[in-house]
């Protein structure tokens, strides 16, 4: 699946924004507007100026919908909630595509229109990505990680449709260790 680098950049950052509130956790991570400008900056999003309490309710509330994306299992029902979401999103975010050539990148596409809340920035530059994903039929990448106490999204982009962890390192790593320990304490008993 060929994915450019804005695509790339707007799925980072809808995955980071699902992940500020995982699944089952009791944690919020926008718990405050300079959480909001955290989340900003690490994810060098552009055209964004003040941020107020307005903005934090308005991501919270485009983050639930982008979660609810994430969470629906892999079926047509789910795929046509998915576009439902994706198109409501869209449409209320004013998208404005338009091209740009900003911050040392190549000419690209924002969808946000000129002047957007980062609520709709996210909204239009987000759910077009995960869009593109629905159209090329690839619904499936969009996945929560299969480590019971993580639950973090992500969008598998291997070549192969096998990643089963948000991150091999973390996640992936810790219940190989645990398999293996368990493996070993069955064959020592």
């Amino acid at each position: 699946m060929l994915i450019n680098h804005d695509t790339r950049c707007a799925l980072d950052a809808v995955v980071d924004l699902v992940n500020t509130a995982p699944e089952g956790a009791d944690r919020d991570d926008l718990a405050d507007v300079a959480a909001l400008r955290r989340f900003v900056e690490r994810n060098d999003i552009s055209d964004i100026s003040t941020l107020g309490e307005r903005d934090l309710a308005a991501v919270r509330a485009v983050r639930e919908r982008f979660a609810e994306v994430f969470s629906a299992a892999g079926n047509e029902a789910a795929t046509r909630r998915s576009a439902e979401l994706l198109n409501a999103m869209i449409a209320a975010a004013g998208t404005t595509p338009r091209l740009t050539d900003h911050d040392g990148f190549d000419w690209h596409v924002h969808y946000f229109a000129p002047g957007a809340s980062l609520a709709d920035h996210l909204a239009a530059d987000c759910g077009m990505a995960l869009a593109f994903i629905v159209v090329a039929g690839e619904r499936e990448r969009l996945r929560r990680c299969e480590a019971p106490d993580c639950r973090h999204a992500f969008v598998d982009l291997s070549r192969n449709r096998s990643r089963r962890y948000c991150d091999s390192r973390t996640c992936g790593n810790r219940l190989h260790v645990a398999a293996y320990r368990a493996r070993r304490r069955e064959a020592a008993s």
